[in-house]
């Protein structure tokens, strides 16, 4: 009977429970790790160079192996189902494999092959399509450029139509160009059902297109949370006032607000921290409104005022920093 613990989520098509991973050296990559991903979601796996991302997703699509917990993939045990659980996963790898002298028709009906997929052009044809690599049918994959190779790679986890796909830091090393036809790709295919794991050092990657997001430092995952809320509850807004003429200094009456003086004098900042709700925490018992209130008190006249949000990078950077 298998282990509660292993047991999936409803609505869960991948279920992770405490997992680890200690290599031989003694080096303990991911330490009693806990999550699920919902079916037909994009989650954005975020974290620093060797916080444990590429561990974790080679653990789930079968590549190493855990030395503790569980992972099940479309209701299917890694270990003791793994055909079922491999053949739901579609993984496009961060380093340029290609079989160099093949052609791109054959390397991707070939990886279609491997699961036991029966022929499928029409198919295999879409694909190439979608990912505009039909005029390349032919050619050489030792003749493509970089960003031509990654489409392949992609079209290659394709082919046998997984229900998930993960895509390991998929715009490295390619154009704009190329990683907005991904972006648009990548929301083709959650359409289509496809559940998308990405991870990514382009952290606007993941403010585009995520739906949820997670963060893992040091083999430790110190968060999963819904993209908005998460930008909601942990971002900071700026009020900049620009004022009328200069002051020479804070007035003590504004001294509550923790404002800052700048440009000669001439704008006034006021930061606050900003809840879930979209409003400010309850804890800060100093509105905006207070400010302005008070503001025109003190007989100090503004022009204009300036809104500014933290981004998801300014966010991440925050997490990590902490977690240290």
């Amino acid at each position: 009977m298998p282990d509660p613990e292993s047991r999936a989520a409803p609505g869960a098509v991948i279920s992770v429970s405490r997992l680890s991973k200690t290599y031989a050296t003694g080096h303990s990559a991911l330490k009693d790790v806990s999550f699920d991903i919902r079916r037909g979601e994009i989650f954005a796996l975020l974290g620093p160079n060797g916080a444990g991302k590429t561990t974790l997703i080679s653990i789930v699509c079968g590549l190493v192996n855990a030395t503790a917990g569980t992972v099940r993939v479309d209701g299917h045990d890694i270990v003791r189902d793994y055909r079922a659980a491999r053949a739901a996963i579609g993984l496009v790898p961060q380093e340029l494999t290609t079989d160099s002298f093949e052609t791109v028709w054959a390397t991707v009906s070939f990886s279609r092959g491997l699961f036991g997929k029966k022929a499928n052009p029409a198919f295999i044809e879409k694909v190439l399509k979608s990912l505009s690599l039909w005029d390349k049918k032919d050619a050489k994959i030792m003749t493509l450029s970089g960003g031509m190779k990654r489409r392949v790679l992609i079209a290659k986890a394709l082919a046998h139509e997984p229900h998930v796909l993960f895509l390991d830091e998929p715009s490295a090393g390619v154009d704009v160009e190329l990683r907005r036809d991904m972006w648009r790709l990548v929301r083709e295919l959650r359409e289509s059902g496809v559940t998308i794991i990405l991870t990514t050092h382009y952290l606007e990657e993941a403010e585009e297109m995520a739906d949820r997001i997670g963060v893992i430092t040091k083999g430790e995952l110190i968060l999963v949370e819904e993209k908005a809320t998460l930008m909601r509850r942990l971002g900071r807004k700026e009020l900049t006032v620009e004022l009328v003429a200069p002051l020479a200094a804070i007035p003590p009456a504004l001294a509550p607000f923790g404002l800052e003086l700048s440009d000669g004098g001439t704008h006034l900042t006021y930061v606050y921290e900003t809840c879930a709700s979209g409003a400010e925490e309850e804890g800060d018992t100093h509105s905006i409104a207070d400010l302005l209130a008070l503001l025109s008190a003190e007989g100090i006249a503004f022009r204009d005022l300036h809104t500014e949000q933290s981004s998801l990078e300014d966010i991440f950077v925050s997490l990590v920093r902490r977690d240290q």
